[in-house]
């Protein structure tokens, strides 16, 4: 016996298989743009808590290192994201002030590492 199709039938497959192919890569497109946004994010603040960092070097004399971990502990102590500290600090250059939690923090973190320096 031979099974006789009708045109109707044979796109059935085809038009079930597209939605779902079609669903898949909207997610996809939606989880790269993310993904994307996200990027885009770290790279700005990547960029802002190297600046920072300068300005800890140059208001310290002292490693790249040693910058990155005094902003650390000002943002530990703080409670206060490192990317928000680093961006209270380099807000400074244009004469903003610095938040007087931070200040207070970063005058004692600075003092501390000269005293470690004289040591």
């Amino acid at each position: 016996m031979h099974q006789v199709t009708t045109h109707r039938e044979e796109e059935w497959p085809v038009t079930a298989v597209a939605p779902a192919r079609d669903a898949a890569l909207l997610a996809e497109v939606v989880e790269l743009r993310a993904r994307n946004e996200q990027l885009g994010r770290v790279l700005v603040t990547r960029a802002v808590i190297d600046q920072a960092r300068g300005m800890v070097m140059a208001m310290a004399p002292c490693s790249s290192e040693r910058a990155w971990d005094l902003l650390v502990g000002v943002s530990q102590h703080c409670n206060i994201k490192l990317r928000d500290v680093a961006a209270a600090l380099v807000a400074t250059a244009d004469a903003k002030t610095l938040p007087g939690e931070i200040r207070r923090e970063l005058r004692r973190a600075l003092r501390s590492l000269h005293t470690v320096d004289r040591a």
